[in-house]
């Protein structure tokens, strides 16, 4: 997992000014949702508000603030032909010195955006494995890969948070709420094990294991024989990046794959979301 908390530290390490840009109000479409913050100091930038000529635009005016010895500044922006952009929005941008009392908030509130963001465990670093925890590295997920060999693990990049598990399956059990599995081990009766484990979980937006339809059939016996809920075969993708045509290079298989987690994740998050606002709009009416 790429560290926003680590990120944002190292930005104000090495700016002493700097100008948050923030979408205060969003009207048809824009490129980034109300609420979106990026920062901009004289020589660096942290995090985006969309990018393309309205991203320039508020560069721009932010460090003609700092130049200027300016405090604030608001924007209303229309996204279209005036400033290159065809989006067909409107954007209002409010641009603030950035003080330390500032400065512990927004680092506070990155921490918890990292903190916040969904699990994913993969478990084998074999080709496939490492492909994948290279993608994902760069999502908005908390990335770990955990495999029985150490000599596996070693051949990861840097900062990819990984670990030696004895029994894999374990990690199943004690992972987070809303967790997502993908499965690529060396040993397919170590899978189904993890397969079995995180289908009996009805909490985890993604249960995905490399191979086949004859894999999966032989995965849907050996689950029904053990006592296993046939409704939950229903959850487990196999094999994972189906969209890929056939495709067997490891990375293709690993880039389709993420982008199916992604898209299970999002889903998953829309449903909960929808999911609590009966009972918010409840407290609302409430009072």
């Amino acid at each position: 997992m790429n560290s926003k908390a680590a990120e944002i530290a190292d930005f104000f390490s090495r700016q002493a000014d700097a100008i948050v840009c923030e979408l205060t109000s969003v009207r048809g479409s824009s490129p980034r949702e109300q609420g979106t913050f990026m920062l901009v100091g004289p020589q660096s930038l942290f995090g985006t508000i969309g990018g393309g000529a309205l991203e320039y635009m508020v560069i721009a005016h932010a460090r003609r603030l700092i130049a200027n010895g300016q405090a604030e500044e608001a924007m209303d922006v229309p996204l279209g032909p005036e400033i290159g952009q065809c989006c067909g929005g409107r954007v209002g941008v409010s641009l603030r010195y950035v003080d330390a009392k500032m400065r512990e908030r927004l680092a506070a509130q990155v921490a918890a955006e990292d903190a916040a963001l969904p699990h994913v465990y993969v478990f084998g670093s074999g080709h496939v494995g490492r492909a994948l925890a290279q993608i994902l590295s760069i999502l908005p997920v908390r990335l770990e890969v955990i495999d029985t060999r150490r000599d596996e693990l070693d051949l990861l990049p840097e900062g990819i948070a990984s670990r030696v598990v004895a029994m894999p399956e374990a990690v199943v059990r004690a992972a987070p709420l809303g967790s997502s599995y993908v499965i690529l081990t060396h040993d397919h009766a170590l899978d189904f094990l993890i397969a079995q484990e995180a289908l009996d979980r009805w909490d985890s937006p993604y249960v995905g294991m490399v191979g086949s339809q004859t894999k999966r059939a032989r995965f849907a016996s050996w689950f029904k024989g053990e006592g296993g809920d046939a409704n939950a075969l229903t959850r487990l993708v196999l094999p994972i990046g189906q969209h890929g045509l056939g495709d067997k290079r490891p990375a293709v298989i690993a880039a389709l794959a993420a982008a199916e987690i992604m898209v299970h994740i999002g889903r998953w998050e829309a449903d909960s979301a929808r999911a609590q606002a009966p009972k918010k709009l409840g407290v609302v009416i409430g009072r």
